[in-house]
């Protein structure tokens, strides 16, 4: 009988996928440092934007307000700090940097760890070198016929053609995206390609009932780079738009010419089903190249598919904002959500239930979450900005960042669910 019954669980299949983990789960996760540069919390700076360096051993986190009125003449910093360091003082960053206005966006580059890319609330793109902490602007586009006019909202490096080099994509709310390549001999940048999104010339859907209204431009708060597809990228906008473009399109754009040295073309190739409230995040799944998230003022998370116009989840994050989301690095369910209450949610997909595998809140009342980054060379680490100008660095669980064996194929049932 004891044999017949061994034989028969040597058969099953009951505990297919399941990995033993020994660790202690009593605590998803913990706050291991609490970052602050102390002239910018006397003034009462916010927390703009974090990233991480490639070797992911410094964060990177830019200051500025993200509240009404004249707060881009403000003087702000972009403060680094070496979590590595031996004797790390949280309220002494190892480099400071004073900039004359709001940083609104931060990008360290993917392959040489001292270069970050930064977008200025007055237009501009700059890139520091940190390891000439005396000048580090490597450089800057200056107030010129091809800069922007109005608040750059993301920057991000993307490859050229020439193999290793890369080229620094700007994104405004005056409705251009800019691609800028740096120039060594002449210390500075180079306008390589332009792209205007017009209203008129953005591809509506056929269950879309959005009213082009106001301005002709679409101001752009929100983008992302497919790591599937180099000539792919994605924008949201303060109206609501979600678009797909594409680095290749030669269709001209339907904008006026105000000296640019490049022609403006019109990138829109794909329109998803618009909200009705402006759009603060945008990400691409690193583990399926149709799959996306966006969030925005509505407190939802929406997760996309490339291939339809409708979302094919919505997720209730906050009753508030939400003001960034990230997909995990390592786990192909699992992504986060920075909210206006000041908490950040984490959710893991494979659930049955929608609500929130893990939350992270660390009081502080009307203290938003403004921006959130995994690390993804330490993916236990996550940073997380706030408007009270501390960058928190939280340690996640095995839970949270070790993927189980079935994770991939249900990413793709649920990709495939939506496509057919």
């Amino acid at each position: 009988m004891v044999i017949k019954e061994l034989v028969k669980n040597a058969r099953s299949h009951a505990f297919d996928g399941y990995q033993v983990n020994w660790e202690d789960q009593s605590q998803l996760v913990s706050c291991r440092h609490r970052l602050q540069h102390p002239s910018a919390q006397e003034r009462s700076l916010h927390v703009t934007s974090v990233s991480w360096s490639c070797t992911g051993s410094v964060i990177a986190c830019a200051y500025g307000r993200i509240d009404e009125g004249d707060w881009g003449t403000e003087k702000s910093h972009v403060c680094t700090w070496n979590l590595d360091r031996r004797g790390l003082n949280p309220k002494q960053p190892d480099l400071v940097i004073d900039v004359p206005t709001t940083v609104t966006a931060l990008s360290f580059h993917p392959n040489q760890p001292s270069l970050i890319a930064g977008g200025l609330y007055t237009g501009e793109v700059v890139v520091w070198d940190t390891s000439h902490t005396q000048d580090p602007v490597m450089a800057q586009t200056g107030m010129s016929a091809d800069s922007h006019r109005e608040p750059v909202y993301q920057v991000d490096w993307v490859p050229l053609q020439k193999r290793g080099e890369f080229g620094v994509l700007s994104a405004s709310s005056g409705g251009r995206v800019l691609l800028w390549t740096l120039d060594p001999d002449q210390g500075g940048f180079v306008l390589s390609a332009g792209y205007a999104l017009v209203r008129q010339q953005v591809p509506h859907s056929s269950r879309s009932n959005y009213k082009a209204r106001g301005s002709s431009h679409v101001g752009v708060t929100a983008l992302a780079l497919s790591p599937w597809d180099s000539d792919i990228f994605l924008v949201g906008s303060e109206g609501g738009l979600l678009l797909k473009c594409s680095f290749s399109s030669q269709t001209l754009a339907a904008a006026p010419s105000e000296g640019q040295s490049v022609t403006l073309r019109a990138p829109a190739v794909f329109s998803f089903r618009p909200r009705n409230s402006p759009i603060h995040s945008i990400h691409c799944s690193p583990f399926h190249r149709n799959l996306f998230l966006s969030v925005g003022t509505d407190g939802l998370a929406h997760l996309h598919s490339l291939l339809q116009t409708n979302p094919l989840l919505s997720v209730r994050v906050s009753d508030s904002y939400v003001f960034d989301v990230r997909w995990s690095p390592t786990r192909p369910l699992v992504f986060a959500a920075a909210t206006g209450q000041g908490v950040v949610q984490i959710f893991d997909l494979g659930r049955r239930s929608l609500r929130p595998a893990a939350t992270i809140d660390q009081g502080g009342a009307n203290q938003a979450a403004t921006c959130l980054a995994f690390n993804s060379q330490n993916p236990h680490l996550l940073a997380v900005g706030k408007t009270d100008g501390t960058v928190n660095i939280w340690h996640l669980s095995a839970d949270l960042t070790e993927q189980s064996p079935r994770e991939t194929v249900q990413l793709e049932l649920m990709a495939r669910e939506v496509a057919e």
